[in-house]
């Protein structure tokens, strides 16, 4: 059958693959976990307002390789929405504790979006925890005003109003090629942006895109020098939420660093460009160091 496309469902990419979905308590909170494969252990995060299915082009690719492990983080997905912010150390715990439960004592790493500030923090202080570390698209990381306005004023109005409208609207913010926005990804959020309590806590989130907030956390050489982790930054050429720049202060600041340039891709790589991210997954945490 050649007129089927690439991507049918999450499902038909695992199809083949032995997995398993469950919830796994991690201090009370109740978290959705997807596990494939088999090798070493490799942790995927997604980004603000995300789930694990951000990772439905990659998980099976991934799988032949790792032990691959990919959750929604608190406060998102299907996991538990505790009232409380999500503020990126309240994140870190949270990972570092679910490693815990699952038994893993190290793992690699990569995080996209907001997920990658969660794994960086992470590396830098629990250092013990990271073998190595993917920062995918993590965006931002000066900070600017009018990014985390743009950030902010989106996720509000999708989560407000679930409609498919608004809702795919957030979603083409992620891509290049908006035309590869699924039916499907766009359901997922409205399922997601509809459960009960999720509108207090998308405010939760985003209190990281508040100055005052983010301040404590911010991206800088203070903390980034601390990781030790041998680190990937993994960007492309059109991230609406922070240009090569930024990825050059990353590089500046991380002891040691390498940068990869995925092109003709947005801020999601792993979904418009899967064989290029597979590959340089494969070739960054299986290579030598």
């Amino acid at each position: 059958m050649t007129d089927l496309p690439e991507h049918i469902s999450i499902w038909a990419e695992l199809c083949d693959v032995d997995h398993e979905l469950r919830h796994v308590d991690v201090a009370g909170v109740r978290t959705r976990v997807l596990r494939a494969g088999t090798g070493p252990d490799l942790v995927l995060l997604h980004g603000t307002g995300g789930h694990l299915e951000a990772y439905a082009r990659d998980i099976a690719g991934l799988a032949e390789d790792f032990t691959v492990t990919a959750y929604d983080m608190v406060g998102h997905g299907w996991s538990d929405l505790p009232d409380r912010p999500y503020t990126v150390d309240v994140l870190s715990e949270h990972l570092v504790g679910l490693l815990d439960a699952l038994d893993v004592g190290v793992a690699h790493l990569s995080g996209e979006s907001l997920g990658g500030w969660v794994t960086a923090w992470t590396a830098a202080h629990h250092p013990e925890r990271v073998d190595r570390l993917v920062l995918n698209t993590p965006g931002n990381i000066a900070n600017k005003p009018e990014v985390m306005a743009r950030l902010s004023a989106s996720t509000r109005a999708a989560v407000r109003d679930p409609s498919d409208a608004t809702v795919r609207r957030r979603v083409e913010f992620l891509f290049h090629h908006t035309e590869m926005v699924t039916d499907e990804l766009v359901n997922l959020r409205r399922a997601v942006y509809g459960r009960p309590g999720f509108a207090t806590a998308i405010e939760n989130t985003l209190v990281l895109q508040d100055p005052a907030v983010r301040k404590d956390f911010a991206w800088e050489p203070g903390w980034v020098g601390k990781v030790v982790a041998p680190t990937l930054l993994l960007w492309t050429d059109h991230d609406p939420t922070g240009g090569l720049d930024e990825a050059q202060l990353l590089l500046d600041w991380l002891p040691d660093a390498r940068l990869h340039v995925i092109e003709d891709a947005g801020h999601w790589p792993q979904w418009e460009k899967p064989q290029q991210y597979l590959e340089v997954h494969r070739e960054f945490l299986l290579g030598p160091r």
